[in-house]
């Protein structure tokens, strides 16, 4: 369900009520249910969705969309809109939950509604985002985040981290498992092999070492080469300033970005609604919304669910196979 106090709740109640995907798979919420009715009032959404026991989880099989009332936080014990570690406790026992459940099977895949970090931070949970979550909890040996869109499509060697930490946190062995999750990844969701683009990580990739610590010669390059040795299909480091123009992205099925930014930008800017966020290498599949908890608009009725549902059918999609 994500925070309760972001739009989670709502685009969750626009999922329970979406007849098209409840044709597709049967969605089961984790969260509150006491939440999600407030939230429906406050909102003008309908909620007629059957709610599940937490006790009764364990023997009973949804046939329907449905809530798993964890039973957790109700509406008074925080204002929408406003950041807590009371959400935050609430959002991490939410995902756990969820985590758990497909470990043991009990789903078939994990959508994520957006977490807020400060609000977790607040709780005492040091870790600052979805990916890292599942990576831990899944105890997957390598890992890396995906955002995935017709329009365009990005993969990261890091995420959360400050820019001071980047440079560091390169190595050509990290770059090198993002390439090969990321042409593992796109090759289950389009059936054909996919051709990436690695993007440099200084100003005109380096200018030849004119500019950096020459981060491109020294990491980017050899990691390329090794893929390259390894039959995938990579072209780059690629200045990140030009990379991303319409020519090169329809030559081009994903890019390798070095940090957050160079690829969240331009994800958000073309795909805001229809881009899905997923965690390759796990042993289990999970999508997310690709927006934050957005707590300005939250429980007003403003939250479109398109990522949501994007991601669900992405979800879909990969647990068929």
């Amino acid at each position: 369900m994500g925070d309760p106090a972001g739009v989670g709740p709502e685009v969750c109640l626009h999922l329970l009520a979406n007849a098209d995907l409840a044709r597709l798979c049967t969605p089961v919420v984790f969260g509150d249910a006491a939440v999600l009715r407030a939230c429906a009032a406050k909102a003008g959404l309908p909620f007629a969705a059957p709610v599940i026991a937490a006790e009764a989880w364990a023997h009973e099989t949804p046939r329907e969309p449905g809530v798993l009332d964890l039973g957790l936080i109700g509406p008074g014990a925080f204002t929408p809109g406003a950041i807590s570690a009371t959400t935050g406790h609430a959002s991490y026992t939410y995902v756990n939950r969820a985590i758990d459940a497909a470990l043991a099977g009990q789903v078939a895949a994990v959508s994520t509604a957006p977490l807020n970090k400060e609000a977790m931070s607040k709780a005492g949970i040091k870790f600052p985002g979805h990916t890292e979550i599942f990576a831990s909890r899944t105890h997957a040996a390598r890992s890396c985040m995906m955002q995935y869109s017709e329009e365009i499509t990005c993969s990261f060697v890091t995420v959360h981290v400050g820019y001071a930490e980047v440079p560091a946190l390169l190595t050509p062995g990290r770059i090198l498992d993002v390439i090969e999750l990321t042409a593992a990844g796109l090759e289950r969701i389009r059936r054909r092999k996919p051709r990436l683009a690695v993007c440099g990580l200084n100003p005109h990739a380096g200018e030849h070492g004119l500019f950096g610590g020459r981060e491109e010669e020294r990491i980017i390059i050899p990691a390329i080469e090794a893929a390259r040795a390894r039959g995938h299909e990579v072209e780059g480091p690629l200045p990140p300033d030009t990379a991303f123009l319409p020519w090169k992205r329809k030559a081009t099925d994903a890019f390798i970005c070095m940090y957050h930014d160079q690829g969240h930008i331009p994800v958000k800017a073309l795909a805001f609604d229809s881009a899905v966020n997923t965690t390759l290498g796990l042993p289990i599949i999970r999508t997310s919304v690709d927006h934050g908890t957005a707590l300005d608009i939250a429980w007003q009725g403003k939250a479109r669910p398109d990522s949501l549902y994007a991601a669900v059918r992405l979800a879909v999609k990969l647990a068929a196979q």
